[in-house]
């Protein structure tokens, strides 16, 4: 498995692959999949301040699954927190694809000088939670049928993970 930045000529499988999930699965609380151009949209937003969207790919090229980190809230005083989205391609779960790639992104959003990381897990589904617990995150809360999809109300759970320094010492700088 190789890790490498996103680049506009993922956009498609991105697309496929996140389709996949919102149409069956219940991570994502979207109903409808978004397009291509929505997705080179979100791809942009998220690179643009420098923020990490990594592409997990097999030797032979195949994209795997991607993952993201984005500031959590847009005000300034949330800068320094960043939320964390992973998806893998639906017939290569369960193959360490996730814990690879979210490993790989506490690294790059380490790198951008993040000090928290958030994981909101639409569905509280169970293998997202296992997921992150593996990796230290620890339970931050719960919020109770907030979402409604696929016919059932569906909680959220928040975890967070500690990045670098973490809360320990201040910012080189404060936000403004």
């Amino acid at each position: 498995m190789q890790f490498r930045p996103a680049t506009p000529a993922d956009v498609a499988e991105i697309t496929a692959i996140y389709g996949h999930h919102v149409r069956h699965g219940t991570a994502s609380y979207e109903i409808d999949p978004p397009d291509k151009a929505d997705m080179a949209a979100r791809l942009a937003r998220i690179q643009g301040p420098g923020w990490p969207w990594l592409v997990a790919a097999s030797s032979d090229g195949e994209l795997l699954g991607y993952a993201y980190a984005s500031q959590f809230r847009d005000r300034a005083a949330y800068r320094f927190v960043c939320e964390n989205s992973i998806y893998v391609r639906h017939n290569r779960r369960g193959q360490g694809v996730g814990k690879a790639l979210l490993s790989a992104l506490i690294e790059a959003a380490t790198a951008c000088r993040f000090r928290q990381m958030i994981a909101v897990i639409g569905g509280a589904e169970p293998a997202s939670i296992a997921l992150h617990a593996a990796l230290g995150f620890s339970p931050a809360g719960r919020l109770e049928a907030i979402g409604r999809k696929h016919s059932r109300w569906l909680d959220t759970v928040y975890m967070q993970l500690p990045l670098g320094p973490g809360s320990s010492v201040p910012p080189e700088q404060e936000p403004a």
